[in-house]
């Protein structure tokens, strides 16, 4: 049995998805992978709890019921570390990122530099500093793993990274941001963009500041990091982005009289990334409802591969981070 330590940054909905993964597939790791994973650190906006095997269960009712990690007073020392001192001071295989933090790529260089693989669901430090974050850990022999950045569990990045290694892959086109899926659906309903908003939010598939969805920053994200995978390094910076703000319900019923949807479409060729709403025709398999995503991936040999799956959920990204810990942990 291979043990695997574990540090958490970020326990919100998704690190707690995570967590309750581990321990609800506990045996079934040992059992198919001789794995046994011992968690030793996580750390929230409020504090660090780093202990040789943190009760998961708890941490996780903790968290929940009281709302911060420093508030947990019972069995465990607290620390007030930032993610640069926990990576440098916590002994641990593999740090897991699933924070929003637009600089993480400096704890996530430390991490690399301490010997340390990292997992991450975060954009910013890909669509910025790919190349950097790669070729350090490529350097040192570890795992930088990030499936959870794009199409949540669809595992498009690992097909990428590993299926198709006999392709010269021409595009990838694909709707990756189900806010704006969700909007543009409900306006085809009768929703006035505003209303769809609203709506949104109050499911929670909307942000409060929802503004990165909206404006397509999220999309060019996930863009700017398949454009990386697939064709090269390239950063946020260079690539066009177009969100949804103008669009109108006028706008939507002219493309229903023509038998098309309006949808937030993510153009992915070499030196080159887009997005911008496009009409595409009602039997497109980019003509996604509700939070869905799908991607439409080209070859020279095996022509075109159709994905789709949810674009968002705490399950579905938590998927892709164990399927990221499990294959950095093989690599040990």
């Amino acid at each position: 049995m291979k043990a695997v330590s574990l540090s958490f940054i970020g326990f919100g909905n998704v690190g707690r998805g995570v967590a309750r993964v581990l321990m609800e597939k506990k045996q079934f790791f040992r059992d198919r992978y001789g794995l046994e994973f011992r968690v030793v650190s996580i750390s929230d906006s409020s504090a660090t709890i780093w202990n040789e095997d943190i009760d998961l269960k708890e941490a996780i009712m903790i968290k929940e019921s009281l709302g911060s990690l420093s508030r947990w007073t019972n069995d465990y020392e607290l620390f007030d570390f930032r993610p640069v001192d926990v990576v440098r001071e916590v002994e641990s295989d593999i740090v897991i990122d699933v924070t929003n933090d637009p600089k993480a790529h400096v704890w996530h260089l430390e991490a690399l530099k301490q010997g340390r693989s990292v997992i991450t669901s975060n954009k910013p430090p890909l669509a910025f500093h790919y190349a950097e974050l790669t070729e350090e850990a490529e350097k040192r022999g570890l795992s930088y793993r990030f499936e959870a950045t794009v199409m949540a569990g669809t595992p498009v990045i690992t097909l990428l990274q590993e299926g198709l290694k006999g392709d010269t892959i021409e595009s990838i086109e694909g709707v990756f941001n189900g806010t704006t899926t969700f909007i543009l659906s409900e306006m085809e309903h009768g929703m006035s963009f505003e209303e769809a908003l609203e709506k949104a939010q109050k499911l929670g598939i909307a942000e409060r500041d929802p503004s990165g969805d909206l404006r397509g920053i999220d999309a060019g994200y996930k863009g700017t990091i398949l454009h990386c995978v697939a064709f090269g390094p390239m950063a946020f910076d260079r690539i066009e982005v177009q969100g949804i703000e103008g669009i109108t319900k006028k706008d939507i019923a002219r493309a229903r009289k023509r038998g098309r949807t309006i949808r937030l479409v993510t153009r992915v060729e070499k030196g080159r990334v887009t997005v911008r709403p496009m009409e595409v025709p009602e039997s497109s398999p980019l003509a996604v409802y509700g939070a869905s995503n799908a991607a439409v991936i080209r070859g020279d040999l095996i022509g075109d591969i159709v994905l789709k799956g949810a674009g968002a959920g705490i399950r579905e990204t938590a998927s892709a981070v164990v399927n990221d810990i499990i294959r950095a942990s093989t690599r040990l």
